[in-house]
């Protein structure tokens, strides 16, 4: 987990960057829904920051994500790209192995 220093993102550009929210809008009414946990902490801010090492628990359909943030994102880019930026901690997901 973080230890609260360095560079920050906000957690909806970072849910959109990377791919795990279609649009930044979508992505800031997830962070304002309160089912998103940063940490072991619920969000309800999308302005909520995110750095290196945390860790964020996101439910998508019948399944709830636990991502590690590997490294912030100054863009959208491709899914590839996207996928470099965290390491899934979810039991039976594909990029865990």
């Amino acid at each position: 987990m973080s230890d609260g220093h360095g560079p920050t993102l906000r957690i909806d550009k970072y849910l959109w960057f990377v791919r795990l929210a279609p649009d930044r809008s979508r992505a800031q009414a997830l962070a304002e829904r309160g089912i998103i946990r940063l940490n072991g902490r619920r969000v309800e801010r999308a302005h909520t920051p995110v750095r290196v090492g945390d860790l964020i628990t996101v439910p998508q359909g019948d399944v709830v994500r636990v991502i590690r943030i590997e490294k912030l994102p100054m863009r959208r880019g491709p899914f590839i790209e996207a996928q470099l930026c965290y390491s899934a901690i979810t039991p039976g997901d594909p990029k865990a192995d």
